[in-house]
């Protein structure tokens, strides 16, 4: 049951972003403004669902390497220190993997190439 409420929940999130991206500009005074906006708007949903693949992955692979370590101590208990000391060293740089993604979706999303663009776009609006 919970699974089908997600799966909606997920469907019904993705189907008012599809209509607030299809929303036309109220005012616009350019056709070129619009596209920045547009542009802007998918390069921050792009951001997010980067970052949440990142993050998915780096669970996983984290949940994968504990477990690995648990048994591998658990075979073999004299070994703990090295396996503890590789195991960590593994989890750094599968967290390094996330954090790259971040640094790259807070590039898409403050340092987007048309932000210029987006801000002559708001200073007209208002």
């Amino acid at each position: 049951m919970s699974k089908k409420v997600g799966l909606l929940t997920t469907l019904f999130v993705l189907a008012l972003t599809t209509v607030a991206l299809a929303a036309e500009a109220a005012g616009a005074g350019s056709a070129e403004k619009v596209q920045g906006l547009q542009f802007f708007m998918y390069s921050a949903v792009a951001a997010g669902f980067g970052i949440a693949i990142a993050a998915f992955g780096c669970g996983l692979g984290q949940g994968m390497a504990v477990k690995s370590s648990v048994e591998g101590i658990a075979r073999n208990p004299e070994a703990s220190g090295k396996v503890t000391v590789t195991m960590l060293i593994g989890l750094a740089m599968i967290e390094s993997l996330a954090i790259y993604a971040l640094v790259v979706a807070l590039i898409l999303i403050y340092a987007n190439p048309v932000s210029k663009l987006i801000q002559g776009f708001i200073g007209l609006a208002h």
